[in-house]
């Protein structure tokens, strides 16, 4: 794998990559854990007019509103839990032997992201057009617009399952990768997609840093903040000043309804951990899951 083109970290002014719809990600019949996810969320808890109902009684009863609330507080705390189980989808897996395996690693993978100091997801990329765009973006060959992401072993607050989750997080859109499958959030839409159906890439990218250097980034070069079309430094220019160019690991999450995640992280080796973990679920026989 050769290295990507270098990138500047900007809003694009042309966006030509944007991040997916999740939406639009939902096929026509979704999947029973879909189906189910969507329905419990759509579930409307009870417990606050409990309460209130129960603090309005505390203040018509006078001096005894204290003991009214006090009493009446166990009885919030169980509409509070009926309305977390009605809203609960319980998936269990039976994931033994090679299936256990390499989903151990796809969650050692996915927490070896946290050590990096520098993990993005790319919500919109265009590219330069112009020898103006060139000269004042460093000579970059493509302007990203990111934000910062996280990595973690967190599921979504209504999935009670009996494994671990690991999680690709931005926003409000997460990535859960589940034994059989790959759950995507974003806000209140939700879509799933079988590994089997999922495309993944691996890239070296090389990338303009304007801002704090990632202290585990590799620096592979330089730049000029302004540049000429030679690409040495604009004399034109007072405030003229070198930029870092680091080498990132680049995951690309895609498939054909529309996917389209593209993530950067300061430490490519931890990158290429998640890649080849993802490829092995991509290739296996699919776990037992019982709902």
């Amino acid at each position: 794998m050769g290295h990507g083109t270098v990138s500047y970290r900007t809003v694009a002014p042309d966006q030509d990559v944007v991040m997916h719809d999740v939406v639009s990600l939902v096929p026509a019949q979704p999947s029973d854990v879909v189906e189910q996810l969507r329905k419990a969320a759509g579930r409307r808890p009870y417990w606050p007019f409990a309460l209130a109902a129960l603090l309005v009684a505390g203040l018509v009863t006078g001096r005894f509103g204290l003991v009214v609330v006090a009493v009446g507080l166990p009885c919030v705390l169980w509409v509070a839990l009926r309305d977390r189980a009605a809203r609960a989808v319980v998936v269990m897996y039976d994931v033994t032997d090679e299936a256990a395996r390499r989903f151990d690693h796809l969650i050692n993978a996915i927490i070896g992201l946290q050590r990096a100091h520098g993990f993005w997801l790319i919500t919109a990329s265009g590219a330069i057009t112009s020898t103006y765009q060139f000269k004042v973006n460093a000579g970059a060959s493509r302007l990203l617009s990111r934000t910062n992401a996280s990595a973690r072993l967190a599921g979504p607050r209504i999935l009670v399952t009996n494994v671990a989750v690991p999680t690709l997080t931005a926003g409000s859109l997460s990535v859960h990768f589940l034994p059989d499958r790959v759950l995507f959030r974003d806000g209140r839409h939700v879509a799933d997609l079988a590994y089997q159906h999922l495309q993944v890439g691996l890239e070296h990218t090389r990338f303009i840093e304007e801002g704090p250097v990632p202290p585990d980034g590799t620096v592979v070069d330089s730049t000029w903040r302004y540049v000429n079309v030679k690409g040495g430094p604009d004399r034109r220019f007072k405030n003229n000043v070198r930029l870092p160019i680091l080498l990132y690991g680049r995951l690309v999450l895609r498939s054909h309804g529309g996917l389209n995640l593209v993530w950067d992280a300061s430490q490519v080796p931890l990158v290429q951990a998640v890649a080849s973990s993802l490829h092995q679920s991509i290739t296996a026989r699919p776990p037992v899951i019982h709902s």
